[in-house]
């Protein structure tokens, strides 16, 4: 049971989160504190073995999905780097930090987080412009999707300051990073749903790859069973970047949307059970 379901769960997690963006922490990780408390089997997931699976699970989520849109196109690289200059050290100390939350605490923490995240899609959206303005101000973008051509632009002191926020919790939660980075990217940057969504795994690979190094040294991986999600995750992300090519960008923001509810509620119910 426990291998059947560990691929299951690494399969849904890598499609899921590749279409919008998010790396599937925010899946996976509520699933195994799930299963932790349902099943004997689950017994081993405790809140640092499963965020230690679940950051090293992302890196072959984020690899398989950051080829399929390198393929495409869509991925911003220099902003990317931008982004991961903050959020990797910041990564590194969430995952530290991470050591130091019990199990009911981190459930209700995690809820309280993903609600956050859905209510930022209340936040007026800086949208997109098809034409170059006159003065940039900040880092400026431009990008050709579906036969246009976008301008966006971000400030340097902004986005260093929210991607190392975005690591802290990536590290602590083992969420990835993508659920936090994607909001921001396309709501306080105007960066285009797609662009951001492409962009935050190819950031989610390498933000994952350095947190969960730090959780190996940690000792917080059960490598027994991190194994089962591997193939199922690869598959996914794979699968899961293509059907986002497949969306139009509304869509996108409206699988956040009920995703990051849904999940946010069960977390908190469960933290205060």
């Amino acid at each position: 049971m426990v291998y059947i379901l560990s691929v299951l769960i690494g399969f849904l997690t890598a499609f899921i989160g590749s279409i919008a963006g998010l790396g599937g922490g925010i899946i996976l990780v509520p699933s195994l504190l799930l299963l932790s408390q349902l099943l004997d089997s689950f017994s081993w997931a405790s809140p640092q073995n499963i965020v230690g699976i679940s950051l090293l699970v992302m890196v072959f989520t984020g690899l398989s999905s950051s080829i399929a849109y390198m393929k495409k196109g869509r991925v911003d690289y220099r902003s990317g780097v931008i982004f991961l200059s903050g959020s990797i050290p910041g990564g590194i100390l969430g995952s530290w930090l991470n050591q130091f939350v019990s199990e009911d605490v981190f459930s209700l923490y995690f809820g309280i987080l993903m609600l956050l995240m859905s209510g930022m899609f209340f936040i007026k959206k800086k949208t997109p412009v098809l034409k170059r303005q006159e003065q940039p101000k900040g880092v400026q973008r431009e990008v050709l999707l579906e036969g246009k051509r976008y301008y966006y632009s971000y400030s340097l002191f902004g986005a260093i300051a929210i991607s190392v926020a975005v690591g802290i919790l990536s590290g602590m939660f083992g969420i990835g990073g993508g659920s936090l980075i994607v909001p921001a990217m396309i709501l306080l940057f105007g960066f285009p749903a797609h662009i951001a969504t492409a962009t935050s795994m190819f950031m989610i690979l390498f933000l994952s790859l350095i947190s969960s190094s730090t959780h190996i040294f940690l000792g917080h991986i059960p490598w027994q069973y991190v194994w089962l999600f591997i193939p199922g995750a690869w598959i996914g992300g794979t699968l899961g970047a293509k059907v986002n090519q497949l969306l139009k960008g509304q869509t996108v923001e409206w699988i956040l949307r009920i995703l990051l509810v849904i999940i946010g509620i069960r977390l908190i119910l469960q933290g205060i059970g």
